[in-house]
């Protein structure tokens, strides 16, 4: 693991900018059964540096670069060339999802010394193509490798350097600028990195001890905060597991599930104090048994419903099957929607979300801090998730939400603007807070105190919970 201490000077454009917005398109495809001389004539002709092969279902398969045609011509000669794609194309080949962070590309492409690196969507189809040359506007650091340590951590000591230097990666974008929402999304991030690979390692883990692989198709789920995208420093585990086996299939993934949720520990992420981790039985089931949860918590509605329902309902797959995570969200989405009792009662729950601001104006506290996210946040993210069940929305992230609604006449485009800025006051000010107690050798928390921060902004905070009592008319949740 190296070391980060040059954060807070490091530059943020890989942690604010996204890779489709720096890929280049369209990426040269051609099927993997093309003769490399026709491979060469097409790069040729597109003046490109490489050519990515598909199978029949367009899915990425391997990728052949002017490097390879160097290496056949200096083997092979020219009859090299009437061999075909599969046959010298680099396979497998590095690829990220299009809305990874440049971070991510630049940190892989260090660590496996690639100057290639193909962009896919969910289904490994390609995208575009990211190259050395196209990041050169990028000033990378040694510090960047952040992005890519999770994936090629051993275990969760290594993963644990990571989760260490989080507070130095924070601070160092605060001060480059970057907002807090991006902030958040960057930590988000690295939690589901580490959960994906806490799982990978537990599947290998359990191959080696004799449990072979998994019984059934299945899908390891990342809730909450970091399944919207939006987890600061002060967090814990929140995970879940579908699949499509049977119930005698339970012992492996249970066995998974305590694996996982150990290694996560190990590294640096807490156990969740209300046990919502894939370890338990009740975050552990077969889509058939989810079907029959979401069924009980949608049409007998108590507070305890409310509670788990901010949890699952954000909901990201990290690891395994997506499809049948997509299965998962389409299912329950649709068994939400249709009980107006349900909708009506987490309507009335967002209704109740006040006292923040006392009656003179001043900040209720108790002994000297304020929780601004159970005031501040939590109203906008649970009225965003209950209209987006109303509308079907299948969107997580709160923004997200809110800009879909916007897009469907369902919200003014000055309330839009308000909300995302609401969001933005509170979440930098959780974010300092727990920067100033982490330096201070208190744990992080969603508790602030207002007295710490300038004029300024106690005067914008304060905006920012007044407006948030127009919530309820504005999203149509009051009475």
């Amino acid at each position: 693991m190296n070391d980060l201490a040059a954060l807070a000077r490091i530059d943020s454009f890989p942690y604010r900018h996204r890779l489709r917005e720096v890929m280049s398109t369209p990426v040269l495809t051609a099927s993997d059964s093309l003769t490399l001389s026709e491979a060469v004539r097409k790069m040729y002709e597109a003046r490109v540096s490489s050519i990515v092969g598909v199978d029949a279902e367009g899915r990425t398969a391997g990728i052949f670069t002017e490097r390879d045609l160097l290496r056949i011509l200096s083997n092979d000669g020219p009859s090299g060339l009437e061999a075909s794609l599969a046959e010298t194309m680099t396979k497998p080949v590095a690829t990220v999802p299009a809305d990874a962070y440049v971070y991510v590309a630049l940190a892989r492409m260090t660590r496996m010394g690639l100057r290639h690196l193909v962009v896919v969507d969910e289904d490994r189809r390609p995208l575009g193509m990211v190259t050395g040359r196209a990041l050169l506007k990028v000033r990378a650091t040694e510090a960047l490798v952040l992005g890519d340590s999770v994936e090629s951590a051993r275990g969760p000591d290594e993963m644990r350097g990571v989760i260490t230097n989080l507070p130095k990666l924070a601070k160092g974008l605060l001060g480059e600028g970057v907002t807090a929402r991006n902030i958040a999304s960057v930590i988000s991030l690295v939690l589901r990195d580490m959960t994906a690979r806490a799982t990978e390692l537990a599947e290998l883990s359990l191959l080696d001890d004799g449990w072979g692989p998994a019984p059934a198709r299945y899908s390891v789920l990342i809730l909450g905060s970091g399944g919207r995208g939006e987890s600061l420093l002060a967090f814990d585990q929140d995970n879940a597991i579908v699949h499509d086996g049977k119930p005698t299939d339970d012992a492996w993934f249970a066995e998974l599930g305590k694996r996982l949720n150990d290694t996560l520990h190990a590294a640096g992420i807490p156990f969740c104090d209300g046990g919502v981790m894939a370890r338990e039985p009740k975050w552990r089931k077969s889509l058939e048994e989810w079907r029959d949860e979401v069924h009980r918590w949608v049409y007998s509605v108590e507070n305890q419903t409310v509670m788990n329902c901010d949890i699952f309902f954000d909901f990201q797959p990290v690891w395994g099957d997506r499809a049948l995570a997509e299965d998962l969200r389409v299912m329950a989405m649709d068994k939400a929607s249709q009980s107006a009792f349900f909708l009506r009662y987490l309507a009335q729950n967002v209704a109740g979300m006040d006292g923040s601001i006392g009656l003179f104006g001043n900040f209720v506290t108790k002994q000297g801090r304020l929780n601004a996210k159970k005031f501040g946040l939590l109203p906008l993210v649970s009225a965003a998730r209950m209209r987006a069940i109303r509308a079907h929305i299948p969107a997580t992230g709160t923004d997200e939400r809110f800009a879909a609604l916007k897009e469907a006449g369902a919200l003014h485009e000055d309330d839009l603007r308000d909300f995302i800025e609401v969001r933005e006051v509170v979440l930098r000010v959780m974010l300092e807070q727990q920067l100033a107690d982490i330096a201070s050798g208190i744990s992080p928390s969603a508790r602030i105190d207002p007295k710490r921060f300038d004029k300024r902004t106690r005067a914008r905070l304060a905006w920012a919970f007044k407006r948030l009592k127009t919530l309820k008319y504005v999203c149509g949740v009051a009475g």
